[in-house]
């Protein structure tokens, strides 16, 4: 098959051709439609994660048709649309068992423990656990844009933070994390004030509905401005970049008893950030982390696009080949675009 692979972290990707995966006795192999180029498959580049061994395929957002399955997968056929969450459960430990799949004790994650879906083939382990069925009618690039971000968001925003309609939510960082955010939010009554230092990002937040909009590259104090504009401050906020400016704004936003919801990665001499634990304290804020969504919880979010309350086709940006990926993986931290891009197995 061909594959988008790096032998050494920090060093150039290239595309050629390596052996195609073979079906685990417990899961299938895909054939990919589309995959999803994320900040995530960066960090794995830049040699943030430990599971990573070289040489290395990325992608963890996938969507595609099951091209081959083991002898021991009985719920699932050769030829159905599927995708499934980055962080893939084994189903029996003590977390899976409670309906915590996302925070498994033996996570399988395409892209990072194992090969991922920058190929035209990719294998995944117990599927009977971890395949989530696609409408027919989604797109396999819509599809995609969910495996990672949109599916994240979902969990931050309904299940981490809670937010009840007429709450406030704010949202650090409006790239594909923070707009789906934004579109979540408002599916479910909330209002949203987004913060971006990029204009054009801003004003898709607007369009897809933030009430308002901070421009954090004018603001010295970022808080204070939350709270200028909701009276009093947030009831939740999510830091949907990951770097401790925007950990620290999000908590100096919230309202007495607020919930700051972290879902963007900080890594590396950037993993251990201040806390400003006098505010936690004083105002009885929580401060919650969100990783991934359950494959159980993705027929709630397809519910939901089904019935038009919210549109991931809306937040795709570019789509772009596996010729492209490689020359575009290694820059996405500087990535101004709006809009998710993702690969094409089609394009």
């Amino acid at each position: 098959m061909k594959a988008a692979i790096y032998e050494q972290f920090r060093e150039p990707l290239s595309v050629r051709r390596v052996d195609d995966p073979i079906a685990p006795d417990d899961g299938v192999v895909i054939e990919v439609k589309a995959t999803g180029l994320c900040r995530s498959d960066w960090h794995g580049w830049m040699g943030h994660d430990p599971d990573i061994k070289l040489p290395h395929v990325p992608g963890h957002e996938l969507a595609g048709v099951i091209a081959a399955k083991g002898r021991g997968v009985a719920r699932w056929s050769v030829g159905e649309r599927v995708t499934v969450p980055f962080v893939c459960a084994c189903g029996v430990c003590v977390p899976c068992r409670n309906g915590d799949q996302q925070v498994c004790d033996d996570q399988f994650q395409p892209g990072f423990t194992h090969w991922g879906s920058f190929a035209e083939y990719v294998a995944i382990h117990r599927a009977d656990t971890n395949l989530v069925r696609l409408p027919d009618e989604m797109t396999f690039e819509t599809a995609a844009s969910l495996g990672c971000r949109f599916a994240t968001s979902f969990r931050a925003v309904v299940d981490q933070a809670q937010v009840a309609p007429g709450q406030w939510l704010a949202v650090h960082g409006c790239g594909g994390v923070g707009l789906s955010a934004i579109m979540i939010a408002r599916a479910v009554g909330a209002r949203v004030i987004a913060i971006d230092v990029a204009e054009d990002k801003l004003a898709l937040a607007r369009a897809i509905g933030a009430e308002a909009t901070l421009n954090g590259a004018g603001h010295t104090d970022i808080g204070a401005a939350i709270r200028d504009i909701t009276h009093g401050g947030v009831a939740a906020s999510i830091d949907a970049l990951g770097s401790p400016k925007t950990c620290c704004n999000s908590i100096a936003g919230l309202a007495k008893r607020g919930r700051h919801i972290q879902v963007g990665l900080l890594v590396a001499e950037q993993s251990r950030p201040p806390i400003p634990m006098d505010q936690v304290l004083s105002r009885e804020l929580a401060i919650l982390g969100s990783h991934g969504m359950q494959a159980h919880r993705y027929p709630a979010m397809l519910e939901m696009i089904r019935l038009g309350q919210l549109q991931p086709e809306k937040l795709l940006g570019p789509t772009i080949s596996l010729e492209e990926s490689v020359s575009l993986l290694p820059h996405l931290d500087q990535n101004r675009s709006p809009g998710i891009t993702v690969i094409s197995f089609g394009h």
